[in-house]
């Protein structure tokens, strides 16, 4: 992927034409990650997998806003981001009354009865996310890339830059940190509005 980082470079000094050659090389992967992603969400959302992918890469390869790539890898980290927090700003828009608020839409032609992750889980995440995200930066970018952008552990080792063993041990504290903090967040959780 020398490409990859030869176009990531290209972008920062403000190439524009950089921008579009890098899709092709980077959306059959970011596109796998946002499929997966979606798949978790729950029946009947708004917004499709390629609507993800689309957004998340707008919001990557802004000449106007140029950021700056390590590597491949940070660039996948930088995706994984820029998804959470479109998923998540997407959740938040939906929860709020003008919205529908707690209102949840039905498809009529069949009834998925399975559990599915709800925007007010989503939002609950975000918020555990970045209290994470203050006390231990590196468990908080694993999940993100675990959760969001649904790398293993071992790509995730990779893309952060510290050992597999490491990684399963950082995976196994932040869930259990997260696990804890969200079901605190949950109990004093109250109805949203807007």
């Amino acid at each position: 992927m020398a490409n990859v980082t030869r176009i990531l470079s290209a972008i920062e000094q403000g190439d524009r034409q950089a921008a579009e050659e890098l899709l092709p090389l980077v959306y059959g992967e970011l596109r796998r990650l946002a499929a997966e992603k979606m798949a978790q969400e729950r029946p009947g959302q708004t917004l499709q997998a390629t609507a993800l992918v689309h957004e998340a890469y707008i919001r990557l390869v802004d000449v106007d806003n140029v950021q700056h790539w390590d590597s491949r890898g940070h660039f996948f980290a930088a995706a994984a981001e820029a998804m959470r927090r479109i998923l998540v700003e997407n959740a938040r828009r939906k929860l709020r009354d003008k919205h529908g608020g707690q209102l949840h839409r039905v498809d009529l032609s069949g009834v998925d009865l399975a559990p599915a992750a709800h925007d007010d889980q989503l939002v609950l995440l975000d918020e555990a996310l970045q209290r994470l995200e203050g006390l231990h930066h590196d468990a908080a970018g694993l999940v993100k890339l675990r959760f969001f952008a649904g790398l293993t552990v071992d790509e995730a080792a990779s893309a952060i830059g510290i050992s597999p063993r490491n990684t399963r041990r950082l995976w196994v504290f932040a869930q259990a940190w997260l696990r804890r903090e969200i079901e605190s967040l949950g109990e004093h959780q109250a109805p949203r509005g807007g």
